[in-house]
């Protein structure tokens, strides 16, 4: 069967879009390597300490100052949000702060954006809303509560980052103060949550919005907090103490095991060569001519395990998991080094009926916290498909098997084609009924 002839969604290349294999963005990040974030873990309260290397700008041509961010600072952050997640089941609650003296975040960095050209910018600031919205998932789904310690000014995708969290505690030094100061400054909107969260999440008065919108000094203290747009304001002597006490009481209300073993999230196997990637789980092959990727997700060889002790065991191989994972880093290794790939192709193969065992085990195991948070994961990487901005294409052939989770691909893709032939079949399972919505809350099917 020949893919359908259509004009690809090509977004402009990037200044930054890797021409070398150096140079090619990976999203591989471990605790011991970061360079941007601090991950310590004191019982149930988990902190993660932004304190970003000046000199350690994912590119060269920009200093990283008054903890301003890059994509390479936000992938620290989003890996270490997953290891929270998985690997330390014993959290319930995350602080997020700032080592640096009176400066929460300053935002994304300008001297990088300059430089960019609109793909980048458009896959940077995505992604950096995607760790966010993570951040609310995890609130919503898996006994996380999240409080942004804002011990210094904390400005544009700073505070957005802040508007993430649960709760916002601002520090009354009669300097610090929360802006979005994009419109005065660059004549453009915070387009990656601050207004919709302002006024929709934490429900500040239109009339207020506007007025802090348009100031670029923003807005302190116990205006700051009559505004809502911070939780609390405290005093330097207090405002350490305060964040601890507060935090242990958050985690007091979460249903996360305070016992249970963590899931080692173990490196992913992957080969990179001209032709694309290769998982063990997941394939891309890329027609550079055509400009079209190819990926193709893999059923289990075998039924995976249905037993809870089995599953917990199997850990970051347990194949729901381990293709959620391999898949999202497939999504984001596209978007961002192949911003001329205008047109992904969806594949499956295998055995759907192995498909349809994983997601019986989903569905049992359902409150389980590993389980909770494997469903988390493929219901955010499924997400990243509705918002890649290519045209998707899945391909419904001999040897498919869009079933439950896989179809979930097929509803996701802008166009489905179904070679004719009673072998041919999609698969519906309670799990396309609102077990992964879209970004809108609504569900594919």
């Amino acid at each position: 069967m020949s893919t359908p002839a259509l004009a690809p969604q090509v977004s402009e290349p990037s200044a930054f879009a890797p021409s070398t294999e150096s140079e090619r963005v990976l999203f591989d990040r471990h605790p011991d390597r970061y360079r941007h974030w601090r991950l310590t873990f004191d019982g149930a309260v988990a902190t993660l300490t932004m304190d970003v290397d000046e000199a350690g700008g994912l590119r060269p041509g920009y200093a990283l100052k008054l903890n301003s961010y890059d994509l390479g600072v936000d992938i620290e952050l989003h890996d270490a949000l997953q290891r929270i997640r998985f690997e330390h089941p014993e959290v319930r609650s995350v602080v997020i702060t700032s080592a640096k003296d009176r400066v929460f975040c300053s935002g994304a960095n300008i001297f990088m954006l300059g430089k960019s050209t609109h793909a980048w910018k458009v896959n940077f600031c995505k992604f950096t809303n995607e760790t966010r919205n993570g951040i609310e998932d995890s609130s919503r789904h898996s006994g996380l509560t999240f409080i942004a310690a804002c011990n210094g000014t904390t400005a544009g995708g700073g505070y957005e980052l802040a508007l993430a969290c649960d709760e916002i505690v601002l520090v009354d030094d009669r300097s610090s103060a929360v802006s979005l100061p994009e419109v005065p400054l660059l004549g453009v909107l915070p387009g990656t949550g601050g207004l919709t969260r302002l006024t929709d999440k934490r429900h500040v008065r239109r009339d207020h919005a506007d007025i802090f919108c348009l100031t670029t000094e923003g807005v302190r203290g116990q205006r700051a907090r009559d505004w809502r747009l911070v939780d609390e304001v405290v005093k330097p002597a207090r405002f350490a103490e305060h964040v601890r006490i507060r935090a242990r009481e958050l985690a007091a209300r979460s249903d996360r095991p305070a016992g249970a073993k963590g899931i080692p999230l173990t490196p992913l196997s992957r080969i990179i060569d001209d032709d694309g990637y290769r998982y063990e789980t997941v394939t891309v092959t890329l027609d550079r001519q055509t400009r079209r990727a190819t990926l193709t997700v893999r059923a289990p060889d075998a039924a995976p395990p249905a037993d809870l002790e089995d599953i917990v065991a199997a850990g970051a191989q347990w194949w729901p998991l381990k293709m959620a994972r391999e898949l999202d880093d497939a999504i984001l290794m596209l978007r961002t080094n192949h911003p001329d790939i205008g047109i992904w192709v969806l594949r499956t193969a295998g055995d759907a009926r192995q498909v349809l065992a994983a997601d019986a085990s989903l569905d049992k195991h359902a409150s389980h916290w590993f389980v909770r948070e494997t469903t988390g994961l493929l219901r955010r990487t499924l997400a990243r498909l509705d918002v890649s901005s290519r045209s998707l294409i899945a391909l419904i052939e001999p040897g498919s098997c869009f079933a439950g989770t896989l179809l979930e691909l097929a509803l996701a893709a802008d166009r489905g084609y179904m070679l004719d032939g009673d072998n041919n079949t999609v698969t519906p399972h309670a799990a396309n009924f609102g077990r992964y919505p879209m970004p809108n809350g609504l569900s594919r099917m």
